[in-house]
């Protein structure tokens, strides 16, 4: 059986098969809703259910809260339709603009630039490219069906090998592999690209790029992405860790600063040692943004790290430094235990 799914405000109709989620039958259908997870932790495909029913699956409390559930919000990535649906969501232009393919690819490099960070470059088959959007992500696809997903931390003009920053969780499925046995030349499959955030190219706004720890991969490729497109539009990236050692690719963001024009670089750490002899900006890294800039209303933000730094950034920008909602976009990275 088959059902129609109608999106307000724009009036675009796709089907949904029965037993499917309304994203996976928009991401089929090339319909741009917006999405990161895929698995009911991050939020990013909420939206209003505006006629029709639906069985909401596992989530996040964060993600979708009772109360919101009650006003008729639903996380799409695991909402499957009892019928035909009408429903509230803002869509992603250019998103269904590349085929999302499942590739194999050979382990070309491992290089750790950190204790628990590792850059694993994919080489692909020859002849092969994979058109995508800078910010988009990759999902590895592993046995049992369980899939991981990876941002590409490089431009799509740099395509000849696929670029991953993956920091170790111990006892993660996947990054106990990446750290203790994965070894160049091995196989890995992955489906891509997927993903709605990537670089509003429309817009000439001055962007805040804010990162934390290894959500400075889709940052890094929206920068390199800019650069190459000769966007003459003001870049400031705040990238926030724990201790100095976390920003791994610190000489690069410095040497962005020095040699670009519209391009400035805020380094943000939390929890300095003595011996990491830290004289730099210390403390959350959203709230650096909100010190630097209490006026966001002419900003465009882009977004990736932990959760609870891309949901504080996002709550704090829109109600303390008058961020337009509709110019945050976001990637919030979930750890292997939210996917439990």
């Amino acid at each position: 059986m088959t059902y129609q799914v109608t999106v307000q405000p724009s009036g675009r109709q796709f089907s949904c098969d029965e037993g499917e989620t309304v994203l996976a039958a928009a991401i089929r259908a090339g319909v741009g809703l917006p999405y990161g997870c895929k698995n009911g932790a991050c939020g990013s495909c909420k939206g209003k259910l505006v006629a029709g029913s639906i069985t909401q699956g596992h989530h996040q409390e964060r993600a979708l809260s009772a109360a919101e559930a009650a006003n008729g919000q639903a996380l799409f990535c695991c909402a499957v339709p009892h019928g035909d649906l009408t429903i509230e969501a803002r869509e992603v232009l250019g998103v269904g603009e590349f085929p999302i393919k499942k590739m194999p690819s050979r382990v070309a490099k491992l290089e750790r630039v950190a204790d628990d960070v590792t850059i694993v470059s994919l080489q692909l088959p020859a002849n092969e490219r994979m058109q995508y959007l800078a910010g988009q992500y990759i999902e590895f696809l592993l046995k049992d069906n369980k899939r991981r997903s990876y941002s590409m931390a490089n431009a799509p003009y740099k395509d000849e090998q696929i670029s991953l920053h993956i920091r170790h969780m111990p006892g993660g499925l996947f990054t106990d592999h990446v750290f203790n046995t994965m070894k160049e030349r091995d196989i890995l499959r992955f489906e891509g690209p997927l993903g709605t955030f990537f670089l509003r190219e429309d817009s000439a706004k001055p962007m805040v790029m804010l990162a934390s720890g290894t959500g400075f991969a889709p940052i890094k490729a929206i920068i390199e992405q800019a650069i190459h497109k000769g966007s003459e539009r003001a870049i400031v990236l705040y990238w926030g860790g724990r201790r100095p050692k976390d920003l791994y690719m610190h000489a690069l963001c410095e040497e962005w600063a020095r040699t670009l024009p519209n391009f400035r670089y805020v380094p943000v750490i939390s929890d300095a040692l003595p011996e990491d002899n830290w004289n730099g900006r210390s403390g959350f890294v959203h709230r650096a943004v909100m010190e630097d800039l209490p006026d966001l209303s002419g900003y465009q933000v882009y977004a990736c790290g932990a959760p609870i730094v891309v949901d504080s950034a996002k709550r704090d920008f829109v109600a303390q430094c008058q961020l337009p909602d509709d110019e945050f976009y976001a990637d919030s990275f979930t750890s292997e235990a939210d996917l439990a």
